[in-house]
């Protein structure tokens, strides 16, 4: 069964995470309420290390994705289901796909960077590894990214095994543009993007079929109308990628990679 769960979170959950410096272990408080202790290292691997574990249902069956949103920043319902869409598209999971939303005050900062964004996954995630169930986070976060340029404002990156974060705040300011495409396509295509990453994509974890990884951009596509070209991470870019508010989606040759590596 397919379903989204919605949660308020409040502040004290925020707050609820302390590190075990004796054994690496952390201390969270559930969704119940419960304080319990994890090993979270399974889930602070590189970015493409769970590619099979996402696509296959070898070791888990179940995908949960656990997405916290800034107050006033929260995803549109048309783009939780074009996503849900697309990991069943993808993805192995019989067992089925959760997605919960969780609200959070504005950490008050106005660039983050990526060791920022980590410690706050670290403060806020509840949601790890257990048994037949892979835990993902996603963060919808205010502010700009520390990396951005004159000529590139980076949207969303992937940057742990089961971790990403999608500047929203940034994607309103392009979709209010005149002529943009909807905050749901922008919002959709680099949500799908960064998840193309968590998936190994490319050459990050899923192998490579043929010759079709763009070195000069990393771990993208060469081909322009692909769901993975470079040019989906950058708002600047994603102006002038996307035509007639169509959502790119993966190419046949990253497609054949997916496949190969066990996903759909």
């Amino acid at each position: 069964m397919y379903f989204h769960k919605i949660y308020i979170l409040l502040l004290l959950l925020i707050l609820s995470c302390s590190k075990d410096k004796m054994n690496g272990d952390i201390t969270i408080i559930d969704d119940q309420g419960e304080m319990v202790t994890i090993d979270p290292s399974a889930n602070r691997k590189s970015v493409g290390d769970s590619a099979s574990d996402l696509l296959t249902e070898l070791n888990f069956d179940i995908i949960h994705l656990e997405i916290f949103y800034v107050k006033g920043l929260q995803p549109t319902a048309a783009t939780i289901q074009n996503f849900e869409d697309f990991l069943i598209a993808r993805l192995h999971k019989s067992g089925g796909i959760e997605i919960e939303l969780k609200e959070i005050e504005s950490p008050g900062q106005a660039v983050y960077t990526i060791a920022d964004i980590r410690n706050l996954e670290d403060g806020l995630r509840t949601a790890y590894n257990s048994e037949n169930k892979i835990a993902v986070f996603g963060l919808y976060i205010d502010g700009e990214y520390s990396e951005n340029t004159d000529n590139g404002s980076v949207l969303g990156v992937a940057y742990r095994n089961t971790s990403f974060v999608i500047f929203e705040e940034t994607i309103k300011n392009f979709s209010g543009q005149p002529l943009a495409p909807s905050t749901t396509v922008l919002e959709t295509t680099v949500l799908n993007h960064e998840f193309g990453h968590l998936m190994g994509m490319v050459n990050a974890g899923t192998p490579l079929q043929s010759d079709h990884q763009d070195t000069a951009h990393g771990r993208h596509c060469t081909s322009e109308n692909c769901l993975m070209y470079w040019t989906a991470e950058t708002g600047e870019g994603l102006l002038n990628m996307i035509s007639g508010g169509t959502i790119p989606t993966f190419d046949d040759l990253c497609l054949e990679d997916l496949k190969a590596n066990g996903g759909k």
